[in-house]
């Protein structure tokens, strides 16, 4: 899906472009047919030209499972791959989750190569390369109040869990909470429900 809608915006790039660059006054068109010449004086300052960059390598595969292999290759150094398939079929994923895995690469202004490597799933989009800026680490008495906070949630789930073990009402609520925030929504605390 992320390929066919790239392929289309830079179909949509292309053709806007192409259409705008088709207006200019006195230049000919595609078809070499001499434009009106009535054209407002404002286009005069602002010649704008556009490239047509081909698409020199298309390929996709898809089977009938849902999975796929696509890859493209353009006129300006533009390569992509990627792959994709669905896994994780249930009564809440009935459609599954797309996992899609892939790179490319394109040649930035500097005249440099940059790499981009890509999963998305489930967990969203997550990209690696050495263009991409890495955090520092984290300082110790940070790490350590974040541990505190993690054990503590964590502490807080475990006596949820056992008070759901032995009050059904409890657990029907429980239930409900991890539903709510699976959908985005907030219940609040239950500890007192």
């Amino acid at each position: 899906m992320n390929t066919f809608l790239l392929v289309c915006a830079i179909g949509l790039f292309l053709a806007v472009t192409s259409c705008q660059s088709q207006h200019h006054h006195g230049h000919p068109n595609q078809n070499n047919i001499p434009r009106d010449e009535k054209v407002s004086d404002h286009r005069d300052h602002h010649r704008e030209s556009t490239t047509w960059i081909p698409i020199l390598k298309y390929n996709k595969e898809q089977s009938e499972d849902g999975s796929y292999k696509t890859e493209y290759e353009t006129g300006n150094n533009i390569v992509h791959e990627e792959t994709g398939f669905l896994k994780d079929f249930s009564e809440t994923n009935p459609n599954g989750v797309l996992v899609q895995h892939g790179q490319y690469s394109y040649q930035s202004p500097e005249g440099d190569v940059v790499n981009v490597q890509y999963t998305a799933d489930e967990n969203g989009f997550r990209a690696t390369g050495d263009h991409i800026p890495t955090p520092p680490a984290i300082p110790d008495e940070i790490q350590k109040g974040l541990d505190q906070i993690y054990a503590g949630i964590k502490l807080q789930q475990e006596r949820l869990e056992q008070r759901a073990k032995s009050d059904p009402d409890f657990a029907r609520k429980l239930e409900e909470r991890r539903l709510a925030n699976k959908n985005g929504q907030y219940i609040g605390p239950l500890e007192n429900a």
